[in-house]
């Protein structure tokens, strides 16, 4: 199991999984959630996730879902997410596997997967399904998927011991999980498309037009959407993009704060300098001396 202390994304915001080979498609991961900031993204994997200490939000287009220390739970696939520690409760730590389906059910056309794993994958209104310690029906549940991840991975047959642990959690949601259940159906196939745009085109003049028309809809609905989705206005995600593209280049290049500015369309360096420090609490220069410093 690997320690995660930062996210890596693509260019539309999917996760990237260090690891996650065609022949065993599986990662797992100890994330150090009180030691870096979740980004708004997502991945074609399934992730089952147990909360080993502390406590975190999941946000999600539908919502906010608390999950103390013990409690678990599912992300379906392709589903735009972020975490959030919660304040005072110490180091928050979470525990992940996340994987392809076909792991478990093999091929998409064949019985296993249109019988047992289309029913939460291809249902759009499932986005997450929680587990919680002071639910009878969840205990058991919680202790399968806390036990899955002290299987030793020098073992003999590890890997299949690991399949059959993931299908037996596997199994247990789809008894948890009523048939038919609604909870808005929303795609986010559009979100995903603005949110490509700005990533593409961040160092330009972007305008909310621009935005909308990437997404195919009006401005009110991008106004809309970026709201309901990603809880924010289509400014200031623009804003914060921006804001995360200078980090990568203090950190990783030795442009000076100008050039860097210009590259991430603030304009002047000033502006970059208040816009920064206003974001981060302190100044680009320090920011760089800091994680340079960090690095030695």
């Amino acid at each position: 199991m690997k320690d995660i202390f930062e996210m890596r994304l693509q260019e539309n915001s999917e996760e990237l999984l260090e690891g996650f080979a065609a022949d065993f498609p599986y990662v797992s991961s100890r994330a150090h959630l009180d030691q870096y900031t979740v980004f708004w993204h997502w991945h074609r994997a399934v992730e089952l996730f147990y909360v080993a200490c502390g406590s975190l939000e999941y946000h999600t287009p539908m919502g906010r879902t608390a999950f103390p220390a013990g409690s678990g739970g599912l992300v379906n696939t392709g589903v735009l997410h972020t975490t959030r520690p919660q304040g005072g409760a110490g180091p928050t730590v979470q525990k992940l596997h996340l994987f392809d389906a076909s792991l478990l059910a093999g091929q998409t056309e064949g019985r296993i997967y249109q019988k047992y794993f289309a029913p939460i994958l291809a249902a759009p209104q499932i986005e997450l399904l929680p587990l919680y310690p002071h639910n009878p029906a969840h205990r058991h549940t919680l202790d399968k998927l806390k036990a899955s991840f002290c299987l030793p991975q020098d073992a003999p047959g590890y890997e299949i011991r690991l399949r059959e642990a993931l299908t037996a959690i596997w199994l247990d949601f789809l008894e948890l999980t009523p048939p038919g259940r609604e909870q808005g159906g929303r795609s986010s196939e559009n979100i995903k498309r603005m949110m490509l745009y700005v990533h593409e085109h961040y160092s330009e003049n972007i305008q909310v037009s621009d935005i909308a028309a990437a997404g195919y809809v009006s401005e009110r609905e991008c106004y809309r959407a970026f709201q309901s989705f990603l809880h924010t206005s289509p400014g200031e995600y623009v804003k914060g993009y921006r804001l995360r593209a200078a980090c990568r280049m203090l950190i990783d290049g030795s442009g000076t704060i100008t050039q860097i500015s210009q590259s991430c369309g603030f304009g002047s360096a000033s502006f970059f300098g208040k816009t920064f420090r206003a974001g981060l609490g302190m100044t680009p220069s320090a920011y760089r001396r800091k994680w340079q410093d960090t690095a030695k």
